[in-house]
């Protein structure tokens, strides 16, 4: 696992959602996803799969290369 890359990722997640005015439990009612979840991901506990990075953008109303779109 790629620790700092799943750091500027998690961090990127979250200013998202959080510019948008989503909050983590939103993604279980449109999506499945838990909250502790999206938790995990924004502070880099785990890693998630291309379907779930998909799914997240959806709800986030992104492309998922928006989520990815960060230096690293």
């Amino acid at each position: 696992m790629d620790k700092p890359f799943l750091q500027k990722f998690a961090k990127n997640l979250k200013r998202i959602r959080q510019e948008k005015k989503i909050k983590q439990d939103d993604f279980l009612a449109t999506s499945g996803i838990s909250r502790s979840m999206i938790a995990m991901v924004e502070t880099a506990r785990t890693d998630i799969t291309l379907s779930k990075l998909k799914i997240i953008a959806d709800v986030l109303g992104v492309e998922p290369k928006e989520l990815l779109d960060f230096d690293y």
